[in-house]
C-alpha cells in the first residue's frame, strides 16, 4: 500500500489537438494541493498537439513524446515507462476533468487503497445533444445495466481506459496493456485479478467524456466493442456471461418480430416499441431535453445493432 501518492497522468493522443487543449485547460483548474505530472504521448499523429502542450508548460508539469503509431494501449505503456510517479492515471484525450477529480481519487485511495481503480463518465453541459444521447446509451441501466459507473449495478468493477488508475507496481507486474486494439482495458483488468490485485469504482472521480460525434462513429465504436468480447471470452472463459449475448439476441428478436408482424402477430413488435418508449421517457427525465431523449432512442438502437453484429461476426466468422 502506498502512503504517499505521486500521480502521473498518462494521455495518448492521435490527431486531436483541440481535445488536448480542452483537457489540459481543465487540468489547470484542479482543486488539488499536491503536484502531479502529465505525460502526453503523440501516437504518430499528422495533426500535432505539441504547440498546444507548450501553451500549458508553465502552468503544468508536462512531458511530451512523439512516437510512431502503434495504438492507444502501446502508447499508454510508453507513457507509463517514462513517467516519474508511483500511481498512474490513464485518461482518453476526449475527456474534460472536473476540478475535484484528483482530490477525490486521492481521498478514496487513502480511505481504501487498491492498486487499480476506474471512474464513471458524464455528459458536460457544453456537449452536443448527440453526445449527451450517446452518453445516456452507454451509461443507462436500461441499455448497459449501469455497468459503466453505477455502483449498485456492479460486482467486481472493470475499469475502462478513458478513466483508469494503476499503481506502478501493477504495471511492472503485468507489463500494462496488451496488443489488443479493442477491449485491451478489460484484458488488463482480468490480468490484474489473476495476479491478485484489487480494483474499485471511485464514483466521485468522474470525467466528462465526449465519446463520438456522429452516429457512424458511434456504430463503429460499438461494433469494435462487440468484436472484442468473444475474443476475451475465449482468452478468459471463466469470465464469460450470458449477458454478453443480449445485444445479439436483441437484434435477432427484432428481426423475428418483423417477420411475425407480416403474419399478423404483432405482440413481440409491441414489446420492442414499449422498450424504446421507456428509453425515451427515462432519457427525458434525466436530461430534461426532448431532442436528447429522441436521439437517445436512435443511439441506443445503434449501440445494440453495432455491438450485436460485431459480437456475432467475431463469434462465428473471425478466426
Amino acid at each position: 500500500m502506498l502512503s504517499n501518492f505521486s500521480f502521473s497522468i498518462i494521455i495518448p493522443v492521435y490527431n486531436r489537438p483541440q481535445e488536448i487543449d480542452e483537457l489540459l485547460e481543465s487540468l489547470t483548474k484542479q482543486d488539488f494541493s499536491d503536484t502531479f505530472e502529465i505525460v502526453i504521448v503523440e501516437d504518430g499523429s499528422e495533426e500535432s498537439s505539441e504547440e498546444i502542450v507548450k501553451k500549458y508548460s508553465e502552468e503544468l508539469t508536462i512531458q511530451y513524446f512523439f512516437k510512431e503509431n502503434s495504438g492507444a494501449g502501446a502508447s499508454r505503456n510508453y507513457g507509463m515507462q517514462r513517467a516519474s510517479g508511483n500511481y498512474f492515471i490513464i485518461l482518453d484525450s476526449d475527456v474534460i476533468v472536473p476540478p475535484q477529480y484528483l482530490s477525490e481519487v486521492q481521498k478514496s485511495l487513502q480511505e481504501k487503497y487498491t492498486d487499480a481503480f476506474g471512474g464513471p463518465d458524464a455528459a458536460h453541459k457544453s456537449f452536443t445533444n448527440l453526445q449527451k444521447a450517446i452518453n445516456y446509451s452507454m451509461t443507462s441501466v436500461l441499455t448497459t445495466g449501469g455497468i459503466r459507473g453505477k455502483k449498485n449495478a456492479v460486482g467486481k468493477f472493470q475499469p475502462r481506459s478513458f478513466n483508469l488508475g494503476l499503481s506502478k507496481a501493477t504495471f511492472e507486474k503485468t507489463n500494462g496493456f496488451s496488443k489488443m486494439k479493442t477491449g485491451e482495458d478489460i484484458d488488463l483488468t482480468f490480468r490484474l485479478w489473476e495476479n491478485g490485485f484489487e480494483t474499485q469504482l471511485i464514483e466521485k472521480a468522474f470525467v466528462f467524456h465526449k465519446r463520438r460525434s456522429t452516429i457512424q462513429q458511434f456504430f463503429k465504436q460499438t461494433f469494435s466493442f462487440g468484436t472484442a468480447r468473444p475474443i476475451l471470452n475465449k482468452k478468459y472463459p471463466e469470465t464469460a456471461k450470458i449477458t454478453y449475448w443480449f445485444p445479439s439476441l436483441f437484434i435477432i428478436g427484432l428481426d423475428i418480430s418483423f417477420i411475425l408482424a407480416i403474419f399478423g402477430f404483432n405482440q413481440l413488435l409491441y414489446c420492442y416499441g414499449l422498450y424504446f418508449v421507456l428509453i425515451f421517457l427515462d432519457s427525458l427525465l434525466q436530461n430534461k431535453n426532448i431532442v436528447v431523449a429522441f436521439l437517445s432512442v436512435i443511439t441506443s438502437f445503434t449501440q445494440f445493432i453495432g455491438y450485436g453484429i460485431g459480437f456475432l461476426e467475431s463469434k462465428f466468422f473471425i478466426k
